[in-house]
Protein backbone atom coordinates (compact mmCIF):
# COMPACT_ATOMS: atom_id res chain seq x y z
CA UNK A 1 0.00 0.00 0.00
CA UNK A 2 2.03 3.14 -1.35
CA UNK A 3 1.27 6.17 0.53
CA UNK A 4 3.02 9.16 1.35
CA UNK A 5 3.93 9.53 4.94
CA UNK A 6 3.80 13.28 4.84
CA UNK A 7 6.54 15.98 5.67
CA UNK A 8 6.83 16.84 9.46
CA UNK A 9 4.99 20.24 9.71
CA UNK A 10 2.31 19.34 6.51
CA UNK A 11 -0.74 19.56 7.66
CA UNK A 12 -2.33 18.18 4.52
CA UNK A 13 -1.24 14.92 3.64
CA UNK A 14 -4.17 11.71 3.98
CA UNK A 15 -4.02 10.84 7.38
CA UNK A 16 -3.36 7.05 8.55
CA UNK A 17 -7.26 6.50 9.68
CA UNK A 18 -8.44 7.00 6.01
CA UNK A 19 -6.20 4.37 4.97
CA UNK A 20 -6.05 1.98 7.57
CA UNK A 21 -9.55 0.71 7.24
CA UNK A 22 -8.21 -0.69 3.68
CA UNK A 23 -4.87 -1.90 5.13
CA UNK A 24 -6.67 -4.12 7.15
CA UNK A 25 -9.63 -5.25 5.28
CA UNK A 26 -6.59 -6.27 2.13
CA UNK A 27 -3.83 -7.13 5.49
CA UNK A 28 -1.67 -4.69 3.46
CA UNK A 29 1.73 -3.30 4.39
CA UNK A 30 2.76 0.67 3.99
CA UNK A 31 5.30 1.14 2.01
CA UNK A 32 7.36 4.60 1.55
CA UNK A 33 11.04 5.46 0.50
CA UNK A 34 13.36 8.69 1.87
CA UNK A 35 13.54 11.40 0.74
CA UNK A 36 16.57 13.29 -1.05
CA UNK A 37 16.69 16.21 0.30
CA UNK A 38 17.09 17.32 3.84
CA UNK A 39 14.37 16.86 6.22
CA UNK A 40 12.88 14.89 8.69
CA UNK A 41 12.31 12.04 5.86
CA UNK A 42 16.32 12.06 4.84
CA UNK A 43 17.58 9.01 6.68
CA UNK A 44 15.29 5.35 7.23
CA UNK A 45 15.72 6.86 11.36
CA UNK A 46 14.15 9.78 11.11
CA UNK A 47 11.82 8.44 8.39
CA UNK A 48 10.70 5.47 10.90
CA UNK A 49 9.92 8.38 13.61
CA UNK A 50 8.01 10.91 11.45
CA UNK A 51 5.56 8.25 10.38
CA UNK A 52 5.30 7.01 14.13
CA UNK A 53 4.37 10.86 15.29
CA UNK A 54 2.13 11.21 12.35
CA UNK A 55 0.51 7.81 13.72
CA UNK A 56 1.18 5.14 10.85
CA UNK A 57 2.49 2.78 13.58
CA UNK A 58 -0.15 1.30 13.46
CA UNK A 59 0.05 -0.66 10.73
CA UNK A 60 2.88 -2.46 9.48
CA UNK A 61 5.48 -0.06 7.65
CA UNK A 62 8.25 -0.74 5.12
CA UNK A 63 10.66 2.09 4.08
CA UNK A 64 11.64 -0.16 1.50
CA UNK A 65 15.33 1.78 0.26
CA UNK A 66 16.10 1.23 3.92
CA UNK A 67 18.71 -1.36 2.86
CA UNK A 68 21.05 -1.33 0.00
CA UNK A 69 21.20 -2.08 -3.09
CA UNK A 70 18.54 -0.46 -4.44
CA UNK A 71 16.65 -2.42 -6.73
CA UNK A 72 16.98 -1.52 -10.85
CA UNK A 73 14.06 -1.74 -13.13
CA UNK A 74 15.20 -1.52 -16.65
CA UNK A 75 12.93 1.33 -19.14
CA UNK A 76 13.90 -0.28 -22.21
CA UNK A 77 11.23 2.03 -24.15
CA UNK A 78 12.00 4.93 -21.98
CA UNK A 79 11.89 8.64 -23.34
CA UNK A 80 14.45 9.65 -20.83
CA UNK A 81 15.52 7.66 -18.92
CA UNK A 82 16.21 3.87 -19.58
CA UNK A 83 16.42 2.50 -15.69
CA UNK A 84 15.29 3.30 -12.49
CA UNK A 85 16.58 2.83 -9.15
CA UNK A 86 13.74 1.74 -6.46
CA UNK A 87 13.58 0.91 -2.75
CA UNK A 88 15.06 -2.55 -2.48
CA UNK A 89 12.53 -3.77 -0.42
CA UNK A 90 9.95 -3.55 -3.63
CA UNK A 91 10.55 -6.95 -5.11
CA UNK A 92 9.41 -8.37 -1.70
CA UNK A 93 5.84 -7.76 -3.10
CA UNK A 94 3.90 -9.07 -5.64
CA UNK A 95 0.91 -6.24 -5.97
CA UNK A 96 0.53 -2.67 -4.68
CA UNK A 97 -2.42 -0.57 -4.20
CA UNK A 98 -1.41 2.89 -4.49
CA UNK A 99 -2.87 5.29 -2.59
CA UNK A 100 -2.61 8.57 -3.73
CA UNK A 101 -3.38 12.67 -2.38
CA UNK A 102 -4.47 14.63 -5.33
CA UNK A 103 -3.14 18.39 -5.22
CA UNK A 104 -0.09 20.13 -6.52
CA UNK A 105 3.08 20.31 -6.61
CA UNK A 106 6.14 22.98 -6.49
CA UNK A 107 8.17 21.01 -9.46
CA UNK A 108 5.89 18.48 -11.33
CA UNK A 109 2.38 20.56 -11.03
CA UNK A 110 0.75 18.80 -9.93
CA UNK A 111 0.77 15.09 -7.47
CA UNK A 112 -1.01 12.32 -8.36
CA UNK A 113 -1.12 8.31 -9.27
CA UNK A 114 1.99 9.00 -11.69
CA UNK A 115 4.03 10.63 -9.12
CA UNK A 116 3.41 8.37 -6.16
CA UNK A 117 4.95 5.51 -8.64
CA UNK A 118 7.88 7.53 -10.24
CA UNK A 119 8.78 9.64 -7.10
CA UNK A 120 7.23 7.83 -4.54
CA UNK A 121 8.88 4.38 -4.94
CA UNK A 122 12.29 5.61 -5.72
CA UNK A 123 14.84 5.29 -3.42
CA UNK A 124 16.28 8.59 -2.20
CA UNK A 125 19.02 7.96 -4.81
CA UNK A 126 16.32 7.34 -7.40
CA UNK A 127 14.66 10.56 -6.81
CA UNK A 128 17.69 12.39 -7.66
CA UNK A 129 18.64 10.49 -11.11
CA UNK A 130 14.42 11.11 -12.42
CA UNK A 131 14.48 14.79 -11.27
CA UNK A 132 17.93 14.86 -12.98
CA UNK A 133 16.61 12.83 -15.98
CA UNK A 134 19.53 10.53 -15.36
CA UNK A 135 21.97 13.17 -14.27
CA UNK A 136 21.74 13.28 -10.68
CA UNK A 137 24.17 16.48 -10.60
CA UNK A 138 21.29 18.53 -11.97
CA UNK A 139 18.29 17.48 -9.42
CA UNK A 140 17.47 20.96 -9.38
CA UNK A 141 18.55 22.13 -12.68
CA UNK A 142 17.46 19.93 -15.11
CA UNK A 143 15.16 20.69 -18.29
CA UNK A 144 11.60 20.80 -16.68
CA UNK A 145 10.32 18.60 -20.14
CA UNK A 146 13.04 15.97 -19.44
CA UNK A 147 12.29 15.76 -15.49
CA UNK A 148 8.56 15.19 -16.35
CA UNK A 149 9.36 12.62 -18.87
CA UNK A 150 11.91 11.07 -16.41
CA UNK A 151 8.42 10.46 -13.90
CA UNK A 152 6.46 9.46 -16.96
CA UNK A 153 8.98 6.72 -17.45
CA UNK A 154 9.60 5.24 -13.96
CA UNK A 155 6.16 5.54 -13.66
CA UNK A 156 5.97 2.63 -16.41
CA UNK A 157 8.49 0.63 -15.07
CA UNK A 158 6.93 0.28 -11.40
CA UNK A 159 3.53 -0.31 -13.00
CA UNK A 160 4.93 -2.98 -15.44
CA UNK A 161 6.57 -4.54 -12.62
CA UNK A 162 3.73 -5.79 -10.83
CA UNK A 163 1.40 -5.95 -14.05
CA UNK A 164 3.43 -8.38 -14.34
CA UNK A 165 2.95 -10.21 -11.38
CA UNK A 166 0.48 -9.65 -8.76
CA UNK A 167 -1.74 -6.52 -10.08
CA UNK A 168 -1.73 -2.95 -9.00
CA UNK A 169 -4.32 -0.82 -8.56
CA UNK A 170 -4.60 3.28 -7.84
CA UNK A 171 -6.67 5.46 -5.62
CA UNK A 172 -6.77 9.38 -5.74
CA UNK A 173 -8.20 11.14 -2.84
CA UNK A 174 -9.36 14.98 -4.08
CA UNK A 175 -9.25 15.81 -0.85
CA UNK A 176 -7.54 19.05 1.38
CA UNK A 177 -5.94 20.03 -2.36
CA UNK A 178 -3.40 22.69 -2.04
CA UNK A 179 -0.83 24.26 -4.67
CA UNK A 180 1.93 22.48 -2.38
CA UNK A 181 2.63 19.03 -1.96
CA UNK A 182 2.63 16.71 0.91
CA UNK A 183 6.19 16.79 0.72
CA UNK A 184 6.36 20.46 2.06
CA UNK A 185 6.48 21.52 5.22
CA UNK A 186 4.79 24.55 5.10
CA UNK A 187 2.07 24.13 2.31
CA UNK A 188 -0.15 26.53 1.75
CA UNK A 189 -4.22 25.56 2.80
CA UNK A 190 -6.67 23.75 0.81
CA UNK A 191 -7.46 26.47 -2.42
CA UNK A 192 -10.12 23.92 -2.99
CA UNK A 193 -13.34 22.26 -1.17
CA UNK A 194 -13.18 18.57 -1.07
CA UNK A 195 -14.59 16.56 -4.73
CA UNK A 196 -14.22 13.24 -3.88
CA UNK A 197 -12.04 10.07 -4.29
CA UNK A 198 -11.89 8.09 -7.51
CA UNK A 199 -10.13 4.88 -8.55
CA UNK A 200 -8.85 2.64 -11.11
CA UNK A 201 -6.42 -0.29 -13.04
CA UNK A 202 -4.58 2.79 -15.21
CA UNK A 203 -2.90 5.61 -13.42
CA UNK A 204 -3.35 7.81 -16.66
CA UNK A 205 -6.68 7.66 -16.69
CA UNK A 206 -7.13 8.45 -13.02
CA UNK A 207 -4.99 11.29 -13.09
CA UNK A 208 -6.54 12.44 -16.61
CA UNK A 209 -10.05 12.63 -14.99
CA UNK A 210 -8.99 14.18 -11.47
CA UNK A 211 -7.48 17.13 -13.73
CA UNK A 212 -10.58 17.02 -15.77
CA UNK A 213 -12.26 17.70 -12.28
CA UNK A 214 -10.38 20.46 -11.28
CA UNK A 215 -10.97 22.24 -14.61
CA UNK A 216 -14.80 21.52 -14.92
CA UNK A 217 -14.90 22.81 -11.10
CA UNK A 218 -16.71 25.64 -10.15
CA UNK A 219 -15.12 26.19 -7.25
CA UNK A 220 -13.10 30.04 -7.44
CA UNK A 221 -9.80 28.66 -5.85
CA UNK A 222 -9.00 25.91 -9.14
CA UNK A 223 -7.58 28.91 -10.92
CA UNK A 224 -4.62 28.87 -8.16
CA UNK A 225 -4.33 25.37 -8.77
CA UNK A 226 -4.55 25.61 -12.66
CA UNK A 227 -1.89 28.54 -12.87
CA UNK A 228 0.36 26.19 -10.78
CA UNK A 229 -0.18 23.11 -13.18
CA UNK A 230 0.25 25.27 -16.05
CA UNK A 231 3.68 27.04 -14.58
CA UNK A 232 5.44 23.82 -14.48
CA UNK A 233 3.80 22.03 -17.60
CA UNK A 234 2.37 19.46 -15.46
CA UNK A 235 -0.08 18.14 -18.02
CA UNK A 236 2.78 16.71 -19.91
CA UNK A 237 3.83 13.81 -17.46
CA UNK A 238 0.37 11.50 -18.46
CA UNK A 239 0.63 12.46 -22.00
CA UNK A 240 4.23 11.23 -21.81
CA UNK A 241 2.91 7.94 -19.84
CA UNK A 242 0.49 7.65 -22.84
CA UNK A 243 3.18 7.47 -25.22
CA UNK A 244 4.99 4.81 -23.62
CA UNK A 245 1.91 2.43 -23.14
CA UNK A 246 1.52 3.09 -19.46
CA UNK A 247 -1.57 3.81 -19.71
CA UNK A 248 -4.62 6.05 -21.92
CA UNK A 249 -5.77 9.53 -20.82
CA UNK A 250 -9.91 8.01 -22.26
CA UNK A 251 -12.08 7.29 -19.31
CA UNK A 252 -15.74 6.68 -18.05
CA UNK A 253 -16.32 8.13 -14.37
CA UNK A 254 -19.00 5.59 -13.05
CA UNK A 255 -20.30 6.86 -9.95
CA UNK A 256 -20.59 4.72 -6.71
Amino acid sequence: MKVHSGEKGNQNFLRPEYVRPVVELLHGTIVECNAAYAGARDTTEKHRKLMHDHGWNVMPVDIMDSDSPDFILDIPNGNVIKKDFVGNHLQNYDSMLVISHFKGHAMGGYGGALKQLSIGCASAYGKMYIHGAGDPAKMWTQDQLKFLGSMADAAYAVCNYFRSKGGIGFINVMKNISVDCDCAADAEPPCMKDIGILASTDPVALDWACLDLIKASNDPGKEKLLDRIDEKQGMYTPRAAEAIGLGTREYHIVTL
